[in-house]
């Protein structure tokens, strides 16, 4: 009867560790047999369909002690390696990194976000699975804001929600037939464009606060609501603190205000309709984080790897 092997593996303060490289070489009756995978995004690892045999586990991963485990696997046996801790090296070497070295490392990373697409079709560039990613400078803020703006499934979704508002009859000033449903995308476009421009981009650059969300993904189910929750309020500020996320907060006034330029007179809001606005804004963006924190990451294939410390 086969067996199998399976195990947690944790940084040294109990954070499940995924993308540690496990390495199982087990001997049996037959040839040696080796084989090796990574933790997922629990931090565990799991050998299946095993001979019986005397087995040793290397768990590795760079910056931290490599540990081993051997045993002898019975037939039949689903052995528990339980928690496995890999703690900090002692040694560990400081690099100096160049102003020029943060700025291609910022890109890079940058490039890998631009690549994420729910379902592979919808983007998903404003979340970070790297917690230490390194700050964004003001022309990559831009570059992001504006990639967003541009990418063909941004017309396409403001296109479907102009198109929901035509049949709804919605904003009626603007008219019907198809001078109506160009004002309505034209309006909805515009909504989204100045809301990415300044509170992804301008308003970033002026408070240096980073426009990303950055997710957990570790934790109680509860601790990462909060903090999903929080995050509506709060940001990572370019100096890596957490700080109250002003760029969110009047970029989302601002933008209201703006709309008053363009919408039909009969829907154009006072000071107290766009405030009320930005306060939906505000609770609407903590919905968004809740869905990044629990449902966006499983929806998106081929996720870019962004190393082995990110949950």
């Amino acid at each position: 009867m086969s067996g199998s092997i399976h195990g947690v593996v944790t940084s040294a303060d109990g954070t499940v560790y995924e993308g540690a490289c496990v390495e199982l070489e087990l001997s049996h009756d037959e040839d040696p047999a080796t084989a090796t995978q990574q933790t997922d995004s629990g931090g565990s690892f799991s050998f299946a369909n095993l001979s019986p045999g005397t087995f040793k586990l290397t768990i590795s991963s760079n910056g931290f002690v490599t540990q081993s485990i051997s045993g002898v696997l019975h037939a039949g046996e689903a052995f528990d390696a339980r928690t496995i801790v890999l703690p900090v090296a002692s040694t560990i070497s400081v690099v100096e990194v160049s102003t020029e070295s943060q700025v291609e490392i910022a890109q890079e990373q940058l490039n890998l976000e631009e690549q994420q697409r729910v379902l592979g079709v919808f983007p998903n560039y404003y979340v970070s699975y790297d917690h230490d990613a390194v700050p964004l400078t003001s022309r990559q803020k831009f570059q992001l804001a504006w990639r967003m703006s541009v990418d063909p499934m941004t017309s396409l979704m403001v296109g479907a929600f102009a198109g929901v508002e035509q049949a709804t009859n919605t904003f009626a000033g603007y008219g019907q037939g198809a001078q109506g449903y160009g004002k309505r995308f034209g309006a909805n476009y515009a909504d989204g464009f100045f809301d990415s421009m300044i509170g992804g981009a301008v308003l970033p650059s002026l408070f240096k606060q980073d426009p990303r969300y950055f997710y957990k993904g570790t934790g109680s189910l509860r601790s990462r609501a909060m903090y999903a929750i929080a995050n509506s309020f709060i940001c990572k500020g370019d100096n890596g603190r957490w700080q109250p996320n002003y760029s969110a907060i009047l970029g989302g006034l601002a933008a209201g205000g703006i709309s008053n330029l363009y919408y039909p007179a009969s829907n154009r809001s006072g000071v107290e309709l766009t405030f009320e606005n930005a306060l939906i804004g505000t609770a609407e963006g903590a919905v968004q984080n809740l869905f990044q924190e629990f449902v966006v990451r499983r929806l998106t294939p081929r996720l870019p790897h962004y190393g082995a410390g990110t949950p």
